[in-house]
């Protein structure tokens, strides 16, 4: 898999400054907290509590172009589930939800993960298609769908 590349050359930021979301002051603060202990600038905001996690992975779809697929009432195959262990599932906060012939679809928080997508990969010998989810919903779903056993 080679780099993602961007469909719009704007920082997630400064996206949700244009929509709205977050003003200059809370993505300064939210900026500095990055600097001094590293982390997602989208998770930095949601818990300063100035986005919504929804808003942070909808801005990932305009900025990366990935679909964007809420879970909360997404019924997932229970067979594409089996292709990703539970512990690989939480290390990457991802799920499968669908398989067809040699392409599996996955949600995750972080479609820019690119490791995780290549362990997919390599795990499941299967091309990886992403959409973007939230990270509440894919917890939420991992415990759902893994907690059957």
């Amino acid at each position: 898999m080679t780099a993602i590349k961007r469909i719009v050359s704007k920082q997630l930021g400064e996206l949700l400054l244009e929509r709205g979301i977050i003003n200059e002051a809370q993505l300064e603060k939210a900026l500095k907290i990055q600097r001094e202990k590293g982390g997602l600038i989208g998770q930095i905001l949601v818990m300063l509590g100035y986005a919504k996690e929804e808003e942070i992975a909808q801005a990932l779809t305009v900025q990366y172009g990935f679909p964007y697929l809420p879970l909360e009432n997404y019924e997932i195959n229970a067979d594409a589930i089996k292709l990703i262990p539970e512990n690989v599932a939480i290390q990457y906060n991802l799920i499968a939800i669908d398989k067809i012939e040699d392409l599996l679809t996955i949600a995750m928080s972080n479609p820019l993960n690119v490791q995780a997508v290549e362990d997919i990969e390599l795990l499941t010998k299967c091309k990886v298609q992403v959409f973007v989810s939230t990270m509440t919903d894919v917890n939420n779903a991992i415990k759902k769908y893994y907690g059957k056993k």
